[in-house]
């Protein structure tokens, strides 16, 4: 295995990473920042108001969510991975 091949397969997968954890970035963020506004508006100080929320955002949106990141790992694995150590 050459060393491109090695790299295109690292940025491959850094790709893959990066657009599964965006949904559940993106939600913890929208979250977050809603909670702390609210927070501000209201002058409420509650560790556990952040907390909670984001924790059921986040678990939503993973249910929601483990199709498309199950389909983009094991086409992942099926274009560039297999391939190349196949190949190799």
């Amino acid at each position: 295995m050459k060393d491109a091949e090695i790299l295109s397969m690292l940025r491959e997968s850094i790709w893959v990473a990066v657009g599964m954890s965006t949904p559940m970035l993106a939600a913890a963020l929208i979250v977050g920042l809603t909670i702390g506004v609210l927070q501000a508006l209201t002058s409420i100080q509650e560790l556990t108001l952040t907390f909670v929320p984001k924790i059921a955002a986040l678990g939503a949106v993973l249910w929601m969510s483990l199709d498309y990141m199950g389909r983009t790992i094991v086409g992942m694995f099926q274009n560039t991975i297999i391939p190349t150590i196949a190949g190799g």
